[in-house]
């Protein structure tokens, strides 16, 4: 697949430099390292060509020299063209821009086909290019650093999620989250690396096969493999899609896998090979469709609340072998369960890994499993919340557990400096411990939306009080972008929302 990338510098730059120095000079000073990972382990947008690989044939960088010239050795060094926007204004103003949006125009007329287009910017003002592009029928990839707008995201085919770009691309990955054989059950709210949950399942792989005298089910080790490893989702299998992927991924040296025998890892060396005969499998994998569609529904009837997406994967992975080692043929969860005519019940993606739940249900709440009856007193502001979370993406927390957020955090912000990965994770294991609300990904969204409003942590103004204002600043922010209206009604909730005084919605900025 032929690809052309255009690089905002400075917008990617002071974005990632706001949430951390040293990150930002990671993207800068190491561009050779990020293009890799582009190349060999970005997933590659929807409706690629069937085996399509990345072929990256346009690199463009653009940036100010009379800020970032020290950067330039480093992006040469990495194959990128450097075309210069000097400030045109007092203000600063370059003419970035409009640059990358005539190289992109030139480009998507030129006799080289370009069937996607990488565009490193969260500036909203690329919306109509990225529009065009889908019009021409190329596809689109787009990093946004921060919040870019809801019509930005939607007009690409794929955004790179910006956490799995720093932990991935840039290598700021979280070591001490490497989970061990012996770990507890998984959070479905924990983001661990990939790559580690990925090694801790193939120990366990590695340790059943050798101990062994037969071949072990692979039923059997995927269930095993998601009881002990922290982390583990049935419905990604660290990045692989299916538990067969996450297999294939690794170099297992002489052990084999089958699905002969309803599906074996074993040693050919030691072990003998099981053969498929019709009594073993008197099924095929879509005749049993019928029974995953009848296993769902009575799942989601039998919670009070939105089912995880991740339980659900692990329960069919337990029940349904042969169709969840490739998920019928789809390769994702995703795409397998959204195959499946499972009217009236819907899907909520936007966070913590997707729920299911019955919209007909007036006692289940639709967002990060946040029922209507888990509000109390508070249940009168949920429609309005429900609707800022749509549009802003600000985490469907309730306001007692955002109350006790803040509370955490500036409790944090007094016994240690700040740092975004680990003040994180000392703020989400706290709310672990006090049985609250709130995820890792919940707290990254919070403490990044304070730092993107230029908030400065351990300067005496990291009260509850403080945080939650400039939250709620920030809310009202992307709301607005988004051209919601905000009146009596939604400002009072939004205050209540986030523990706040109406009067207070433009103070603390």
């Amino acid at each position: 697949m032929k690809s052309a990338l255009f690089v905002d510098f400075d917008n990617v730059y002071s974005g990632l430099r706001k949430l951390d120095q040293t990150i930002a000079d990671r993207f800068a000073r190491q561009p050779l390292e990020w293009m890799n990972w582009i190349i060999s382990k970005l997933e590659l947008p929807d409706h690629a060509p069937e085996g399509a690989r990345r072929r990256v044939l346009v690199r463009r960088c653009y940036l100010n020299p009379q800020a970032y010239q020290r950067f330039r050795p480093s992006f040469n060094l990495a194959g990128f063209e450097i075309i210069d926007c000097p400030a045109l204004t007092s203000e600063g103003k370059t003419s970035t821009d409009i640059h990358m949006v005539l190289d992109i125009i030139d480009l998507l007329q030129h006799e080289t086909h370009y069937d996607e287009f990488i565009v490193f910017s969260a500036d909203a003002d690329f919306t109509p290019v990225l529009r065009k592009l889908r019009r021409w029928d190329r596809r689109t990839t787009v990093l946004a650093i921060g919040f870019p707008s809801a019509a930005y995201r939607a007009s690409a085919d794929l955004l790179i999620d910006q956490d799995e770009f720093v932990r991935n691309a840039l290598g700021f990955r979280d070591e001490e989250e490497c989970p061990a054989v012996e770990s507890v059950a998984p959070s479905v709210n924990t983001v661990p690396d990939p790559d580690t949950v990925s090694a801790a399942a193939r120990a366990i792989v590695e340790q059943a096969v050798k101990e062994s005298s037969v071949a072990v089910p692979m039923a059997k080790l995927a269930a095993h493999i998601l009881d002990a490893v922290d982390g583990m989702d049935a419905s990604t299998w660290a990045g692989h899609g299916t538990f067969r992927g996450l297999i294939e991924s690794w170099d297992l040296g002489s052990v084999r896998f089958t699905t002969a025998g309803g599906g074996v890892i074993y040693d050919p060396h030691r072990h003998a090979l099981p053969t498929a005969t019709p009594a073993a499998n008197p099924k095929s994998p879509d005749r049993n469709v019928d029974g995953v569609i009848d296993t769902i529904r009575g799942e989601v009837a039998r919670s009070s609340l939105p089912v995880p997406c991740s339980r659900l994967a692990s329960l069919l992975t337990a029940q349904f072998t042969a169709i969840a080692a490739d998920w019928n043929g789809n390769g994702s969860f995703r795409k397998f369960v959204e195959s499946l005519d499972l009217a009236p019940l819907r899907f909520d993606w936007s966070n913590s890994g997707g729920v299911i739940f019955d919209p007909a249900r007036p006692d289940v709440g639709t967002q990060n499993g946040s029922g209507a009856t888990d509000w109390g007193d508070d249940r009168e502001i949920l429609a309005i919340a429900t609707q800022i979370h749509e549009v802003s993406g600000a985490p469907l927390l309730r306001p007692q557990d955002y109350r006790s957020l803040f509370s955490i955090i500036e409790q944090d912000a007094r016994s240690h400096p700040f740092d975004l990965k680990e003040t994180g994770k000392r703020v989400r294991d706290r709310l672990r411990e006090e049985g609250l609300g709130g995820s890792r990904l919940d707290v990254n969204w919070v403490l990044r939306g304070l730092l993107m409003r230029g908030h400065v942590f351990g300067q005496g103004h990291d009260d509850a009080m403080t945080l939650g204002t400039k939250t709620a600043n920030n809310v009202r922010s992307l709301c607005l972008r988004e051209q919601m209206i905000l009146d009596k009604t939604t400002e009072a909730a939004i205050a209540r929302w986030f523990g706040t005084s109406p009067g207070t919605t433009r103070s603390g900025q």
